[in-house]
């Protein structure tokens, strides 16, 4: 019997024009059989420190600090992996490849899922929702996908707080996201986590580094 994996999607400062220099996209992956496990055990650290919004990098702050410091301790204990791709907008010529900003978007997707995959196993995607359009996006991202590689047996949308896996995607690529768009870095609790994450990881999250644990990836465009 086939292993499957579920990966969770979200985007961080993805819009065109929203004078932000880097576009992240990133994922969380985890066995199926241990998404319950997860999901539970982050839900009982939430209740340990009376936490009871959605777990967003948006949200950070010194109130909740402590939480999201031992949210990114659980995450280097266990095996959920974490991967981002990164680009500089200025950079995106859509013009030159006769492409849409948003057909860029989706081709950023397939960069972040075509990646260490085994055909042996299957995997579940679900991705943020975006728009009214992305159930017939998310198709058309899933045929791509399966005619290299068959193995994606499911891509949809699916809403943050559906999912604490999802969640933790967001806060995870939400802290390398602020390393690259915030020269000002003025958020104190934020500072002290990115920290953390460069401690536990042994990168400066600055760099594309090929680590499985936390994998970032800089798409040079030409």
């Amino acid at each position: 019997m086939s292993k499957t994996f579920n990966i969770y999607c979200d985007e961080s400062c993805h819009l065109e024009n929203d004078h932000k220099p880097f576009m992240f996209l990133g994922s969380i992956s985890s066995a199926y059989n241990q998404v319950k496990f997860h999901t539970e055990k982050i839900k009982n650290l939430k209740s340990k420190h009376h936490f009871y919004g959605e777990i967003k990098w948006s949200n950070v702050s010194k109130s909740k600090f402590h939480f999201y410091m031992e949210l990114i301790e659980y995450f280097f204990n266990t095996d959920l992996m974490f991967r981002t791709v990164g680009v500089e907008k200025s950079k995106i010529n859509n013009e030159a490849f006769n492409q849409s900003y948003d057909d860029f978007y989706y081709k950023m997707y397939y960069t972040l899922l075509n990646y260490n995959i085994n055909t042996l196993y299957k995997y579940n995607v679900y991705l943020d929702i975006k728009d009214t359009l992305s159930a017939y996006k998310v198709n058309k991202l899933k045929e791509v996908l399966n005619t290299k590689y068959s193995v994606f047996r499911n891509v949809q949308n699916i809403r943050s707080h559906e999912s604490i896996l999802l969640q933790l995607a967001d806060f995870i690529m939400g802290a390398i996201s602020y390393q690259h768009n915030n020269k000002e870095k003025k958020n104190l609790a934020k500072v002290q986590i990115i920290k953390k994450i460069q401690q536990h990881s042994g990168e400066s999250l600055m760099g594309t580094n090929y680590s499985e644990k936390l994998n970032l990836f800089f798409i040079e465009l030409r």
